[in-house]
């Protein structure tokens, strides 16, 4: 089948032709109908983060083709969406609903002296998060899929496992494509001011069209200034997609007493946080990471699925951009101009 191959770090998507297993145990085969473009895969291709070769790519929705032998989950012929949580099922932290805290993530994969789900002449390669989206098919465990209604469109249904439970699970850094369903799902949550940071003009009017009360340029305005005037006892909730230090330190101060700042977004893995104890202290404040968007995804990602079709969560104005998967590399690079919400892959 075609995939697309990262080979080594920093020089890009290479479209090739590799093999993918048979279903085993509780395997599903996926036929891909679209492949979303997340900044955490550029993230993985241009960092030492995974093993190389690489296939990454985990914004996938499809139909099932083959199931393997103990899947009870899904049957063929399904639209499922991946999600990139791997989560066992039987661990203390997914019992008790925090799936995207498994103790065993390791269960949903395949074992080492099991045969690769994916190679290339005999050699296997890494499939990024268990999914390996940016190829014609994919071979998940059934745990890392949520069953979509039949009616729901496949570019949409993509962006349902990572970019839409990341970001709508205030104030916002950063209104890009995850940082726009932050903004929906604090519309949805009844958030009676939703301030929205950034430095791209047109992303600051897609915010408005999202729902964002109100917009801050900080090109022309200093961020914490802006959201002190705006809310003069400080925000309740500061959600950074950015992941850059300064960001991250503007929003603990535009905190009041008792907020969270919720850091979601990676520039950089090495990229640290100064908090002042004191100042965190007598402003009763926390530091979260999120990570997943803290989601029990088989329950969530229906739930959203359903907001969709009833016309209360927008997904179809994220949808920027349709392209094929031989035109990733130009697809994040059309990603850094702020005309672009989210770029997905619908053609293979």
């Amino acid at each position: 089948m075609k995939a697309l191959v990262v080979n080594a770090l920093g020089h890009g998507f290479t479209l090739e032709d590799i093999e993918i297993a048979a279903p085993m145990g509780r395997e599903v085969l996926i036929d891909v109908q679209a492949s979303g473009l997340c900044h955490t895969d550029l993230l993985f291709a241009t960092h030492n983060i995974v093993p190389m070769p690489a296939v990454l790519g985990h914004e996938v929705s499809g139909i099932v083709a083959e199931i393997g032998a103990d899947v009870n989950q899904f049957r063929v012929g399904d639209h499922v969406v991946g999600s990139l949580a791997q989560s066992c099922g039987w661990c203390a932290r997914c019992q008790t609903g925090r799936s995207f805290q498994c103790q065993h993530p390791e269960a949903t994969q395949r074992r080492p002296t099991d045969a690769p789900r994916l190679s290339r002449h005999g050699v296997g390669l890494f499939q990024g998060l268990g999914l390996g989206g940016f190829a014609e098919r994919v071979l998940v465990h059934e745990n890392q899929l949520a069953l979509l209604p039949k009616d729901m469109p496949f570019a949409q249904a993509a962006l349902l496992g990572c970019g839409v439970v990341t970001g709508a699970g205030a104030v916002i850094f950063g209104s890009g494509g995850v940082g726009l369903n932050a903004i929906s799902g604090a519309r949805i949550a009844g958030a009676s001011r939703i301030v929205v940071i950034d430095i791209q003009p047109k992303r600051l009017q897609a915010a408005q069209r999202f729902g964002a009360t109100d917009v801050i340029d900080s090109t022309k305005a200093e961020p914490v200034e802006a959201v002190r005037a705006l809310l003069p006892r400080g925000a309740d909730h500061v959600f950074d997609f950015v992941g850059l230090k300064a960001v991250a330190e503007q929003g603990l101060a535009m905190l009041g007493v008792g907020g969270g700042l919720y850091l979601v977004g990676v520039s950089k893995p090495e990229v640290g946080l100064d908090v002042n104890i004191f100042d965190a202290i007598g402003g009763q404040k926390r530091v979260q990471g999120v990570n997943f968007g803290s989601t029990n995804f088989k329950r969530d990602i229906p739930m959203y699925a359903d907001l969709y079709l009833q016309g209360r969560l927008n997904l179809d104005d994220l949808v920027s951009k349709r392209i094929a998967l031989r035109d990733v590399n130009d697809g994040y690079a059309a990603l850094k101009h702020g005309s672009i919400n989210r770029v997905v892959v619908t053609s293979f």
